[in-house]
């Protein structure tokens, strides 16, 4: 490390114009907020720092530079003076800094060398889908002649374009065989960890600070998903448990809105939920979509208690009468003291409620003698927890660099078996059950959904 960081080891970010340097960074930093990502050239026209901490104690500092545009004409130039500096690639670069052209033409090239020649060591971020060509070729010499180490990242490998082979063979002919393929948008498994060690294969003397930083956020990772999950059990515990009821002598309007009132109830918490587990992840309540969650008007586009919707997700779940039909408006009615065909008739004037009488205990009869009484059913509780658990797997895989949202769909189904379990948990809930051990049935979910999550799609 350079003697003016002391312990901070400082990490420049350096590429060509829309390589992928800021989205690289958000990824690495965790933020959606770092920098700006668009399309357009030259987004960054200035060095940005961002520090990164280890338990309470800054160890790096990244610095996101400007694209490199003018790096085959630099090249050409500083050629004339190869002689000169032969020997000698950091003299010939300051030489250059002190020059009128590196505030006037090369003031993009210049900003990022400068910061190269102050930092530990460097990546080089590479679009992959892009060809070989002599410009990149050029800037790779320019910032050989900084003498700090260079990893280049290959960014963007998910895109069935990319060219990564024909860039390890262009790398490997200069001298750069340490090469990590690192999609900041889709990163793959164990992609950081690798990025990582690669970088302390470079840069030896910042080992002990790297793997440091590899262990917090191994650490991290496994905190994120586990204060998910508890996220989600704790939505299960409370829409089960939720219930409202219906005086006897209620109107047909009354039902019908006492029905619409508790859907909006469980609409809501589950939408907190969501918002609560995209935070976790340090993502925003615009990156998730549930078919499609209208982030502006703040509500479901596609609605949990569509019929569709409560089929796709639970149409495998065969649950008693409902049997997968997703019947209804995803409610149970508990009708006490009434008959069944009354208790038929409400179903049919608020809506088509799906009657069951699975839940409806000798003692709850006696509870609510004369009243009907609404709960969550089990298809809809399924496809709750069906969604929520898919959005902590889709998040675990997305990098912060992504600008779409992710797409919840109905890709995550619990089997017939699983979802009975999920039912088991929730039944002294469902059934209002005097005194439930809440805490008991959270780990016992808890347990279920890191067995679940970790079960194959």
């Amino acid at each position: 490390m350079t003697e003016q960081t002391s312990a901070i080891v400082q990490l420049a970010v350096v590429g060509h114009t829309n390589a992928g340097k800021t989205s690289l960074l958000r990824t690495l930093l965790y933020t959606r907020e770092f920098g700006e990502v668009a399309t357009r050239p030259s987004t960054t026209r200035s060095v940005v720092a961002q520090g990164v901490w280890v338990e309470g104690r800054q160890l790096f500092s990244f610095y996101d530079t400007p694209g490199l545009e003018s790096g085959s004409e630099l090249f050409a130039e500083l050629e004339q003076q190869q002689e000169q500096y032969r020997h000698d690639g950091p003299a010939q670069i300051r030489a250059f800094l002190q020059s009128p052209a590196a505030d006037a033409y090369y003031a993009q090239e210049a900003k990022v060398l400068r910061q190269l020649l102050q930092s530990d060591a460097a990546f080089y971020v590479i679009d992959s889908r892009d060809p070989v060509l002599p410009k990149y070729q050029d800037e790779l010499h320019i910032l050989a002649r900084c003498g700090r180490p260079l990893l280049p990242v290959l960014n963007f490998t998910a895109s069935p374009s990319n060219r990564v082979e024909e860039w390890r063979s262009a790398l490997a002919k200069l001298g750069l065989h340490v090469v990590v393929a690192f999609d900041s948008v889709a990163p793959p498994e164990g992609g950081e960890r690798y990025l990582l060690q690669s970088l302390a294969t470079v840069l030896p003397s910042a080992a002990r600070e790297i793997q440091q930083l590899i262990s917090q956020r191994e650490q991290e990772r496994q905190q994120r998903v586990a204060q998910s999950l508890t996220v989600i059990a704790e939505l299960l515990m409370d829409v089960a448990a939720q219930h409202t009821s219906i005086a006897s002598d209620a109107s047909e309007v009354q039902q019908r809105r006492a029905v619409e009132t508790f859907q909006q109830q469980i609409r809501a918490r589950e939408q907190h939920a969501t918002h609560a587990i995209l935070a976790r992840f340090a993502f925003l309540p615009e990156d998730a979509l549930f078919d499609h969650l209208d982030a502006a008007a703040g509500r479901w586009q596609d609605d949990l208690f569509d019929q569709a919707t409560l089929k796709a997700w639970g149409k495998d779940t065969g649950f008693g009468v409902g049997a997968g039909a997703a019947a209804g408006a995803g409610v149970d009615v508990l009708v006490g003291g009434l008959s069944l065909g009354l208790g038929t008739a409400l179903g049919a004037a608020a809506g088509g409620l799906y009657q069951s009488w699975r839940h409806l205990g000798r003692k709850l009869q006696e509870r609510i003698q004369g009243q009907r009484v609404l709960h969550i059913d089990a298809v809809a509780l399924v496809t709750i927890a069906a969604r929520q658990l898919y959005l902590v797997q889709q998040l675990s895989q997305r990098g912060h660099a992504a600008t779409t949202a992710v797409n919840i769909s109905e890709q995550h189904r619990f089997s017939k078996a699983q979802a009975q379990q999920l039912e088991k948990h929730l039944q002294p809930l469902l059934t209002r059950a005097p005194d439930p051990d809440r805490n008991a049935i959270r780990r016992d979910l808890e347990n279920l959904l890191t067995q679940l999550l970790a079960a194959p799609a």
